[in-house]
């Protein structure tokens, strides 16, 4: 059953000064299943975060649709936004997006605060969750008194917390060492083993070889696509390194 449906999705920015059109993307078109991983790989400039700013409903289409669940995410009102967000999305971004003044715990909790619910409730959805990860005696300390690989796991935990329909992940591993790296990987493995349907944009071969799936875009629109099939993480990782050589010499055009 598909989550997530993106058809003939369009984006054209008009410059500040001197009115020149920039086409970010041109015709964008492809299905998320329940319970997927899908990485989206691309060169700079190939259109893969202004696709992902408008699955968060942060920026609108020039033309086409998002459908999350049925729901046209490009036709949301500003009032209705921030709560459709929230109820049904959940963000990881790659510079952590943690308050310092708040604790680990704090961090996490705030979507629910921003929902109305009650401590307890709070407490009670936390503590599986935080155990799961790893973070139990860091929930009490501040962002800056754990490691970049812990505050990753606090931003998955705040991400998980609200039960979203879908996962969106912005090079999540961008600002990790290579052992965290691994961890963060592993973890995002797991929870899409139970069911969490995401959605990542990375530059990381070794980040999208850990995904079911693999969106190639170029020139604003799906050039191709990888699925795993049984393959390994390492036989991924070379088909997903061949794939990207073929396409900066023009082939392997599939979708």
């Amino acid at each position: 059953m598909s989550i997530l449906e993106v058809t003939h999705l369009q984006k054209i920015y008009t410059t500040r000064f001197g009115g020149n059109q920039v086409q970010a993307l041109s015709d964008v078109n492809f299905t998320v299943e329940n319970g997927e991983f899908v990485a989206i790989m691309g060169e700079s400039g190939s259109g893969k975060t202004t696709l992902l700013n408008i699955l968060a409903a942060f920026d609108k289409p020039t033309r086409g649709e998002a459908l999350l669940n049925g729901k046209n995410l490009t036709g949301i009102s500003e009032k209705e936004i921030s709560a459709f967000r929230r109820e049904n999305l959940s963000f990881v971004f790659q510079d952590f997006n943690l308050l310092d003044t708040f604790s680990i715990r704090d961090n996490i909790f705030l979507p629910l605060v921003l929902a109305g619910q009650n401590y307890s409730k709070m407490e009670k959805s936390l503590a599986p969750i935080a155990q799961k990860l790893g973070i139990t005696e860091i929930l009490s300390k501040y962002p800056y008194e754990v490691s970049g690989g812990q505050k990753q796991r606090a931003a998955i935990a705040r991400a998980l917390i609200t039960n979203p329909q879908l996962i969106l992940a912005d090079e999540p591993t961008g600002a990790l060492d290579s052992r965290a790296t691994d961890a963060l990987l592993q973890l995002f493995s797991t929870i899409n083993n139970d069911g969490q349907t995401i959605l990542m944009v990375t530059h990381s071969v070794k980040a999208a070889s850990h995904a079911s799936r693999v969106l190639f875009i170029k020139d604003g629109e799906v050039f191709h696509q990888l699925y795993r099939g049984d393959d390994t993480n390492q036989a991924l990782y070379q088909r997903i390194s061949d794939t990207l050589t073929l396409i900066q010499s023009g082939g392997a055009r599939n979708a």
